[in-house]
């Protein structure tokens, strides 16, 4: 009897990992997703290139915002108001941590920086994050996302 449990929960984990290694990549694709549109945004091309990347009940506690964003009129203000106070917004992700929970539920988290133009210079702002996606209809989507400069 043990060796069939021993062998059921073998078979059980060796089925699980491609799904859970597809599902990672997917929320890494997601992430991507993210940082491309956040520089279209920025780039000229308003919030509504990111907006579509939050659930309609995603919440953001954004990096230069002492609010809490938590509907798609105030997840826009806070994209339109940082494209304008940080020109040219760019962002490169370093070392994520993704985590994937019942193949429906991942949380990212790490460190990233910012780049944007102050005063026609080039500016890095780093930050760490984290990101809560779930998938819905097949999609990955961010349902809360927090932002906070790193500590000196």
């Amino acid at each position: 009897m043990k060796r069939s449990i021993a062998t059921v929960v073998a078979l059980t984990f060796t089925m699980i990992a491609p799904a859970a290694a597809d599902d990672k990549a997917d929320v890494t694709a997601a992430m991507n997703a993210w940082k491309e549109n956040l520089a279209a945004a920025c780039g000229g091309g308003g919030a509504e290139k990111i907006l579509p990347l939050y659930a309609e009940d995603g919440v953001l506690w954004g990096t230069i915002s002492p609010t809490i964003r938590d509907d798609r009129a105030e997840l826009e203000d806070y994209f339109v108001n940082a494209c304008k106070k940080l020109p040219k917004l760019t962002v490169e992700f370093k070392d994520p941590l993704i985590r994937v929970y019942g193949g429906d539920t991942a949380i990212n988290s790490g460190y990233y920086t910012f780049s944007y133009e102050k005063d026609g210079q080039p500016t890095l702002l780093p930050a760490r994050y984290s990101f809560t996606l779930v998938k819905r209809d097949g999609n990955w989507l961010i349902v809360d996302h927090h932002s906070s400069t790193m500590p000196k």
